[in-house]
């Protein structure tokens, strides 16, 4: 009985901190995990410091970039792509979004490119709910692939213990997850009516609903990016090349001798000291107003993302080591006999959560504790794309704004959205693959 009251205050506590967004979760986490320590008498664990600083020194660097008008420069070279294969939009622009999201290691940066994709895609007659249901996805999948996202960075920190390395996860989650988006990409082009041939469309340009000109111009973007945001692309990027290397080439980082073995520099500490080094020049070589790095959208969600890890994996976390021996025997058998059903897991509390993040800090130690292979785990990442589900999240809000056609929608019955199909398929190909390749490479 205790543990079902127990299990009721932490749902009760993803819950409520969801609908409370921003750092609702995170402080909810808090409320329910001191509910669980003072009232329940559970002995909190550890909380997730290192994973927080990492994925606070990544957004400084990211909001430092924004800040320095790289992020503009970049967009205005995406949307330069785009015009040029208008007819190819429905590919074009998860790629762009894919490549985005990667490269600055939060899906966020997404918002810039999405109103390109809507009017690209309505002036060359393409259905715009086909591209921008599956650039949201792909935004949403990258997060899984990029080097510096707080999921993965926290996934690392997790299987260090395994001798993984970043480069064996990024072998498997870059193709699984790239791969799964086009093959999505090319389903979705069969996905609804043309867009001549829509009703709500149509009734939009009766109505005067749609204009026929184009808000944004790469040429404008490119002309106002600022003086030096072409430079802090280039640090940027040297940053996340610099932690790929760093994560690759274990050599590569320094060592002491500690209890007579060698023991290189950890992973954890190499990303915040590469991104505090990058963030660091940027602000010095970019003419970069610290006051200003704090107010960008890239820093503020990411600190928001720092709050809300801190309290629901923490509470997770707690839950979880208080009744490991309980839950160990329900699951155990039926996980290692079939090891992907803990995707199905990882899917599930992705909804509730709202954050690849937290939910590889709260959930992922529970595998490992059930001995599920590292391999399998690598290849299950993908799965905790799930926050598409509903459809509250704000890419997803974004998009469906952005479309000034209509075709991008919130149905009738709330889930059958024009994202839970793309959602569906590119994450269930993503593990598939996964599976796949950790067979061949791990």
């Amino acid at each position: 009985m205790m543990f079902w009251i127990q299990l009721l205050i932490v749902l009760l506590a993803i819950f409520v901190g969801a609908r409370l967004g921003g750092i609702g979760l995170g402080v909810m986490g808090g409320l329910g995990l001191t509910v669980l320590t003072f009232g329940f008498g559970l002995q909190p664990t550890a909380p997730p410091i290192d994973v927080m600083l990492m994925i606070a020194a990544v957004i400084t660097a990211a909001g430092s970039l924004q800040t320095a008008g790289g992020m503009d420069y970049l967009v205005s070279l995406a949307e330069r792509a785009l015009r040029k294969n208008p007819s190819r939009i429905t590919f074009m622009g998860p790629i762009v979004t894919y490549i985005f999201t990667f490269c600055a290691g939060t899906g966020h940066v997404s918002y810039s490119i999405l109103p390109v994709i809507a009017e690209v895609s309505r002036q060359s007659g393409v259905r715009p709910e086909r591209p921008l249901s599956i650039s949201v996805i792909a935004s949403q999948q990258a997060i899984t692939a990029s080097p510096i996202s707080a999921a993965t960075v926290a996934l690392v920190s997790l299987l260090a213990g395994y001798q993984i390395s970043l480069i064996n996860i990024l072998m498997i989650s870059v193709p699984a997850t790239f791969i799964s988006c086009m093959i999505t990409a090319w389903v979705m082009t069969k996905v609804g009516k043309d867009l001549n041939d829509d009703l709500e469309y149509q009734q939009r340009v009766k109505d005067g609903l749609v204009q026929e000109t184009l808000d944004t111009n790469a040429e404008q973007r490119e002309a106002a990016a600022k003086p030096y945001a072409k430079r802090s692309v280039v640090l940027f990027l040297f940053g996340v090349l610099l932690v790929v290397l760093l994560g690759s080439l274990p050599q590569l980082r320094p060592a002491w001798v500690t209890d007579g073995k060698l023991v290189p520099l950890s992973m954890a500490y190499a990303i915040e000291l590469v991104m505090l080094s990058i963030a660091a020049l940027i602000l010095l070589f970019c003419k970069v107003n610290a006051s200003h790095l704090i107010k960008s959208n890239v820093f503020l969600a990411g600190m928001q993302a720092v709050i809300s890890i801190f309290g629901i994996a923490w509470l997770g976390d707690t839950f979880f080591a208080g009744h490991m021996d309980q839950i160990s025997i329900w699951i155990k058998n039926s996980v290692t006999a079939a090891p992907w059903l803990f995707a199905i897991a990882l899917f599930v509390l992705s909804i509730l959560l709202y954050s690849q993040a937290a939910t590889i800090r709260a959930l992922m130690p529970l595998g490992i504790a059930l001995g599920l292979p590292p391999a399998a785990l690598i290849a299950m990442f993908p799965a905790v794309n799930g926050y598409f589900f509903i459809p509250n999240y704000p890419t997803v809000i974004a998009a469906i704004n952005f479309d000034r056609t209509g075709t991008t929608r919130i149905g009738k019955y709330v889930l059958n959205h024009s994202f839970m199909l793309p959602g569906l398929i590119a994450t269930v190909l993503a593990v598939a693959i996964g599976f796949g390749l950790a067979q061949l490479i791990l």
